[in-house]
């Protein structure tokens, strides 16, 4: 499974045109895994907006269980595969 993550430090932001699309303020969250966020970032590679830049990272798709986890806006997610838990 492919999503988007913020690789700096700062904040997950989007681009104004997917705030449109999704119906959001620029802040709010929306589903990292959603596949119109993650098509844009990989179409244009890292992208970086404001504080953030953000970038695909890709689980596998027989992850049990994954979390998203930040630290001053930093993000990487955590997720369970065969009982053993992996961090990307």
């Amino acid at each position: 499974m492919k999503m988007v993550l913020n690789k700096c430090y700062g904040g997950f932001n989007i681009p104004k045109e997917l705030c449109e699309f999704f119906g959001c303020g620029k802040y709010d969250e929306i589903d990292r895994d959603h596949p119109v966020l993650v098509e844009f970032v990989e179409k244009h590679g890292e992208y970086q907006e404001g504080l953030s830049r953000l970038r695909v990272v890709e689980i596998p798709s027989d992850a049990t269980d994954w979390e998203v986890n930040e630290y001053d806006g930093f993000e990487s997610v955590t997720y369970v595969v065969d009982g053993k838990i992996h961090h990307a």
